[in-house]
């Protein structure tokens, strides 16, 4: 079974392809209508000072998404080509 981790723990530059989205029924709607949906990829491009909001880039659009909203999406980590 590949390797897991939490979308709040991708790492600036990582890029990762959605699992499963565990949160509670509002949020898991909001963030699938972000496009946060099993089999999308999405890379991280910031991250806020002391646990503040991430920044994240899903089907070309640059989303911040809190990080206890992040830790919610499991993500599958993708080598990042050059």
């Amino acid at each position: 079974m590949p390797e897991t981790i939490s979308l709040s723990a991708l790492p600036v530059g990582g890029r990762g392809c959605v699992l499963t989205v565990n949160a509670a029924p509002a949020m898991a709607r909001r963030l699938e209508d972000l496009g946060l949906i099993p089999g999308t990829c999405v890379t991280c491009e910031a991250r806020g000072a002391r646990g503040g909001p991430g920044a994240y880039r899903i089907r070309g659009a640059l989303i911040a998404l809190r990080q206890s909203d992040a830790q919610g999406v499991t993500v599958t980590p993708q080598a990042v080509s050059p």
